[in-house]
């Protein structure tokens, strides 16, 4: 039996935490909710809907979901696929199946969940977000030859894999670092249509003009350094 475990970065995620716990699918043997110095009921309400919970007391997705992995390491006598998803129930937790596919049926190392137009909930993205996920991977395309058309956070990868990349960043450009690797090591990988809904709560990132521009540093960042590797 194939052993699927979820990551969930959360910062300050009280009221949406337990819907994207609740609505994963049960084939999923373990979720793990990273708090990330939540000062809500995070911690509570994640624990109460069945998660293990670890705190991250730096602050960062990257510090969060190198947290979660560093658990994996030390806990998981087995492992096969890990999923990210976010914690701010934008995205449809039941979908997990649909992500995951790919890997099981065929034996692709890395999926993501791409939130198309069609799919996606009016609002729910900001500009922001678009331009960056259109500059980013167009940038990806043209430098690299790759095939990506988003950054979504919600992504399934062979756990052997994931180790293989050895996973660095430990603030935004978390996202592209794992693509950018991905391509470099020339693992095979694709991207599946997700739904996404306006999230619960204001964005960290793209919900600030503060944090935007970070990402976009971090992310270009990224790009440029694998550019002239």
């Amino acid at each position: 039996m194939t052993d699927i475990k979820v990551i969930i970065p959360a910062f300050n995620e009280a009221d949406s935490i337990a819907h994207v716990i609740n609505e994963l699918p049960k084939s999923v043997s373990e979720v793990i909710v990273v708090n990330n110095n939540s000062t809500d009921d995070t911690v509570k309400n994640a624990e109460a809907a069945g998660a293990t919970v670890l705190t991250e007391t730096r602050k960062g997705y990257g510090y969060a979901c190198l947290k979660g992995l560093d658990y994996v390491e030390l806990t998981a006598k087995q492992s096969d696929i890990i999923v990210f998803i976010d914690g701010d129930y934008s995205d449809y937790p039941e979908e997990l199946d649909k992500v995951i596919a790919p890997i099981l049926e065929n034996d692709i190392d890395f999926v993501v969940g791409a939130r198309t137009k069609s799919l996606r909930e009016e609002g729910s993205m900001t500009p922001q977000q678009i331009f960056g996920n259109w500059l980013a991977t167009f940038l990806m395309r043209l430098l690299f030859g790759a095939k990506f058309t988003d950054l979504g956070p919600f992504r399934a990868i062979k756990y052997e894999k994931l180790k293989e990349l050895n996973m660095e960043d430990k603030t935004y450009g978390w996202t592209v670092e794992m693509q950018l690797k991905v391509l470099k090591k020339k693992m095979t990988y694709t991207e599946v249509p997700v739904r996404y809904k306006r999230r619960i709560g204001i964005s960290k990132v793209s919900g600030t003009v503060k944090g935007s521009i970070f990402a976009g540093i971090k992310i270009l960042g990224w790009i440029f350094k694998y550019s002239i590797k």
